[in-house]
């Protein structure tokens, strides 16, 4: 009887329907999308919105279209409901009742798709101008002035790539998603996942099982994809690679136990910090272990033309493993660079000033070896991703807004599009890269990331020619998020000095 049973028709339909409902019952349990569906500005948004009108017209600007082709001058661009309706050159007509603005001096690129950006920041307890804190490091939240940073420099869509407060990451997109305040899409992703804590809100992983159920704890929640971190062994990053695709979300990693090589072939979908965090040449790298040199023997090795290098772009471009550059972090490392920008230190609460200024001078200060190391290991990152980019490679962008305090959200995203420039891409390229890449990766490139009609109306209107002079990245007028424009210099001024508190 048991085995007619087991072995029935009603019991494959029943098996069966068991299947449809534990996939139906997942997909209810599906994160939000990245993109929701567009929400009115609230009271509270209102104050920063620059322009809302049902047609606006964008009249003698340069294009760049964000697929890495040429600056087009003196275009057109309309956008209606949302969209991008039409572009094309100065003799398309405006439609009627429209507001059309005049913008000769402009240029138009898609809004910025930030993909290694973060909702905290970086505090160390009572820090003094030696450089000496108290434990523990902290990484406090800034949910009212990191979202705000991130729009007003022109980053539209973001992913949050290693949350510490999930929930009030997760809470944030709710907020955004429905116009209650001001921020761009995100794409929410999981608390770290690692077996050693690098802050006190991080969650110590214990083995592949524990990997799994954080998986799919945080996927119930409601993020939208993973990042695995420095200190994981391979058995639990498969375990997580494997359970975050079988819910179709993707996960990347700032590694250092794993090798790129070992992450690429259990199946990783994106590597974090370009080629910095690679430990595969390190002296004494052991399996499943961080070595304390975490991956600088390694960068200062590799170069497009050695054989590891060679070697290792093959077989990321051949797998298909994203790469994303995150140059502003880093180039906080070499001496008498960036120059102090106003508008960072402005953003800054006295506090996160302080902090970062006595962490600067102490690099500036540093043996004159340490800094010919660190800008050796500079240039071979840089031409590693352009070789990466050059092999088919998808390179992606963001900041990281951590190190030593000065790589600020925003301000970092266009900091980033100007070193790509640096690492000999054109500035078409480079736009390409901090806009369409990420849009790739995240499966909206049918909707963001470049500009033509029909796709979502999220844009960013410069002042200058960043074709000809990338710095005027900088120099943002509008943001137009969904269509609705947005005054840069409002949301700015309403984080002045918050930046480190809240």
């Amino acid at each position: 009887m048991n085995y007619r049973l087991n072995h029935s028709p009603l019991r494959r339909t029943a098996v069966a329907l068991a299947a449809l409902a534990s996939s139906l019952a997942a997909a209810a349990r599906a994160a939000p999308p990245v993109l929701a569906p567009p929400a009115p500005p609230g009271e509270a948004v209102k104050p920063y919105v620059k322009l809302e009108a049902p047609v606006v017209v964008l009249r003698h600007v340069e294009l760049i279209d964000g697929t890495g082709a040429p600056a087009q001058g003196d275009r057109t661009l309309v956008i209606e409901k949302g969209r991008i309706a039409a572009v094309g050159g100065p003799e398309l007509q405006a439609p009627a009742g429209a507001t059309v603005l005049d913008l000769p001096g402009h240029a138009v690129i898609p809004g910025l798709v930030g993909m290694h950006n973060h909702l905290f920041y970086i505090a160390r307890p009572n820090m003094d101008a030696a450089g000496r804190s108290e434990p523990p490091a902290m990484v406090p939240e800034m949910a009212f002035s990191a979202p705000r940073l991130y729009l007003a420099a022109g980053v539209t869509t973001m992913r949050t790539t290693g949350s510490v407060e999930p929930y009030t990451d997760l809470n944030l997109k709710q907020m955004i998603d429905a116009g209650a305040i001001p921020g761009p899409h995100l794409d929410v992703t999981g608390p770290y996942l690692g077996n050693l804590p690098a802050f006190p809100q991080m969650k110590v992983m214990h083995g592949p099982d524990d990997a799994r159920r954080m998986v799919n704890y945080w996927a119930d929640e409601g993020v939208n994809s993973f990042k695995a971190y420095m200190y994981i062994t391979r058995a639990e990053l498969k375990a997580a690679i494997d359970e975050a695709h079988k819910r179709g979300l993707k996960i990347t990693g700032h590694l250092c136990s794993v090798t790129y090589p070992e992450a690429a072939a259990l199946g990783i979908d994106d590597l974090e910090h370009g080629f910095w965090v690679d430990t595969e040449l390190d002296p004494g790298k052991d399996p499943d272990a961080c070595p304390a040199t975490a991956g600088r023997p390694t960068v200062s090795a590799l170069t497009p033309d050695s054989p590891a290098g060679k070697a290792l772009i093959a077989d990321l471009v051949k797998r298909h493993v994203a790469v994303t550059s995150t140059l502003p972090v880093f180039e906080q490392g070499l001496a008498g660079r960036p120059p102090l920008d106003p508008r960072v230190m402005a953003a800054m609460s006295p506090e996160a000033r302080d902090g970062y200024l006595y962490v600067r001078n102490r690099r500036d200060n540093a043996p004159a070896a340490t800094k010919e190391a660190l800008l050796k290991a500079w240039k071979n990152n840089l031409a590693m991703e352009h070789a990466f980019a050059e092999a088919g490679g998808l390179l992606l962008a963001g900041p990281d807004p951590t190190g030593n305090g000065g790589t600020l959200p925003g301000f970092g995203d266009q900091r980033e599009v100007e070193l790509l420039v640096e690492a000999g891409f054109s500035p078409e390229a480079a736009i390409r890269i901090a806009t369409l890449n990420g849009a790739t990766y995240l499966g909206l490139a049918d909707r963001i990331g470049s500009i033509a009609a029909g796709k979502d109306a999220d844009l960013v209107v410069v002042k200058g020619d960043p074709a000809r002079d990338i710095s005027d990245v900088e120099k943002v007028e509008i943001v137009f998020k969904d269509g609705v424009g947005y005054d840069p210099a409002s949301l700015l001024d309403s984080v002045k000095g918050r930046f480190g508190e809240y």
